[in-house]
């Protein structure tokens, strides 16, 4: 019995590793920027500048520990490892519930969103399997040469951080976005579900109805109950997004990006920080979008001086609008990217080293429209 207890506190243990290294690996930028909310909370910005290499390290390692797990790869040096790392992250989450210093841990990268208590209970939970692991180690045996479980141990750490450095320099493979491709960002009114609140007039109650399966033709019900409210649900609620764009002078154009029939926005959350190489690519590709004369913008989080210095700097006459940093960098995760959108539906994202060339962007541009 307690054979088969051990198997399953690895195996149990060792998934729950691999889904969270992975999840947080194939984004390593969304967990970079996890990272730094924790530097902004304890006052420590300045390690910001470590926070990609990091986010790599860190995912790369609690993937290396799960499938060490899985395969039970140098048994006793993998509990002692697991032991150390769930002993800190389960006093950090403990301080996050208690204090709330950010509000999301990111344990589960954007795929799971869990409170901090939640997290807090989920790593108690999970501790249980680990001290298993811990105090039952000696009696793990490996079966294979060590060397080779080490180099096998440090070839899966490598692999995954080059797995996750190449989500870095493209676009993650899986996107957990709510601006994934696909999505559509316009609620369709005309096929919402209209949801009526009455209250009775005695008692207070309400209950609420979805139209028009409500007794609206029972004069004796009217009579009891009262309109108070109406809603509209669609089934768009689920991808709801905080994007509010702006001109200079401070006006709403957040439809005229959503409602648009087509549009490419390229989304540069700080256009002071693009590299050389990808102010060459978004050159190119502006280029491209001028000669197709395709509607296009740039959305950033820059003031408005400096992007009238960049514009000036790369004599562009590309309009710029604004919107809020942390909404930009979860559109995508590139600074610059570029998001193709064709009524409010995102068609297809970019990192700007795969920025398309011309036939590739028609062959896009023609398929959306194709399916309108």
């Amino acid at each position: 019995m307690m054979e088969g207890l051990r198997k399953f506190s690895r195996w149990i243990t060792g998934l729950v590793f691999i889904f969270s290294g992975f999840v947080k690996g194939v984004d390593p930028l969304g967990t970079a920027y996890k990272l730094e909310d924790y530097f902004a909370a304890y006052g420590i910005e300045w390690a910001n500048g470590l926070s990609l290499g990091l986010s790599v390290l860190l995912c790369s390692f609690e993937f290396m520990i799960g499938v060490a797990l899985i395969l039970n790869l140098m048994p006793k040096l993998t509990s002692w490892l697991l032991m150390l790392m769930m002993v800190f992250f389960t006093l950090l989450t403990f301080y996050d519930a208690i204090y709330n210093p950010v509000p999301d841990c990111g344990c589960f990268g954007d795929a799971i969103k869990l409170t901090n208590w939640q997290t807090f209970f989920k790593n108690l939970i999970l501790m249980v399997f680990v001290l298993l692991i811990f105090f039952d180690r000696k009696n793990m045996k490996r079966r294979i040469n060590a060397v080779f479980h080490l180099m096998l141990m440090g070839i899966i750490l490598v692999g995954f951080a080059g797995f996750s450095i190449y989500n870095y320099r493209h676009l993650p493979m899986i996107d957990f976005m709510v601006w994934k491709e696909g999505n559509n960002m316009v609620a369709d009114q005309s096929q919402a579900e209209v949801h009526l609140t009455y209250r009775n007039i005695h008692s207070g109650e309400e209950k609420e109805y979805i139209s028009p399966n409500y007794p609206w033709n029972d004069s004796a019900w009217l009579a009891e109950w009262e309109f108070v409210d109406q809603k509209f649900v669609t089934d768009q609620q689920a991808i709801a997004h905080n994007l509010h764009v702006e001109d200079e002078a401070g006006s709403d154009f957040t439809s005229y990006i959503l409602e648009n029939e087509v549009i490419a926005v390229i989304v540069a959350y700080d256009l002071t920080a693009i590299s050389a190489k990808g102010q060459k690519h978004l050159d190119h590709l502006l280029a491209i979008l001028e000669a197709q004369e395709t509607p296009h913008l740039i959305l950033t989080a820059s003031l408005s001086d400096e992007a009238a210095v960049w514009k000036q700097k790369n004599s562009s006459q590309t309009e710029v609008f604004y919107a809020d940093a942390t909404v930009l960098k979860t559109m995508i995760r590139s600074n610059p990217g570029l998001m193709l959108f064709h009524r409010g539906v995102v068609v297809k994202k970019w990192h700007h080293n795969d920025f398309p060339d011309t036939a590739a962007f028609e062959k896009c541009l023609s398929k959306s429209l194709q399916h309108s």
